[in-house]
């Protein structure tokens, strides 16, 4: 069974950066397509970037677009959420998830439909 790790979160000021990363142990992750979340206390979790298998396709929810970048090196086996101009409100933590191919054309950001493994996620925390 695929298994993850995300690592690189911390804590930053207000318009810092950080580089997440996710990665795959005992299989592959080429064949899937991959989505972060991330939840903040008392919140939902929320969809917040998914790329699909090939890298092909990338996908943000509108509150990070233009700061968040999302990619992925196959070959290292691991996918990375680059988070820029960070805001107090993007604390939360991380998680990123494996899931059926298809599902950031289909399903993105749903939480349940086609995802199959969860990460146990990486602290961000951005204050002043």
């Amino acid at each position: 069974q695929l298994q993850l790790v995300e690592s690189g979160g911390g804590l930053v000021q207000p318009g810092g950066s950080l580089r997440l990363s996710c990665a795959a142990s005992r299989f592959t992750l080429d064949y899937y397509d991959i989505g972060w979340f991330r939840q903040a206390p008392g919140k939902e979790r929320e969809g917040v970037s998914c790329i699909s298998s090939s890298g092909g396709l990338t996908k943000y929810v509108a509150s990070v677009k233009g700061r968040f970048t999302i990619s992925r090196d196959n070959a290292k086996n691991t996918v990375y959420l680059q988070v820029n101009s960070l805001k107090p409100e993007d604390t939360a933590v991380y998680y990123c998830a494996a899931s059926l191919q298809y599902y950031c054309s289909n399903y993105f950001p749903s939480k349940s439909n086609g995802v199959a493994t969860w990460g146990q996620g990486t602290q961000v925390t951005v204050s002043s």
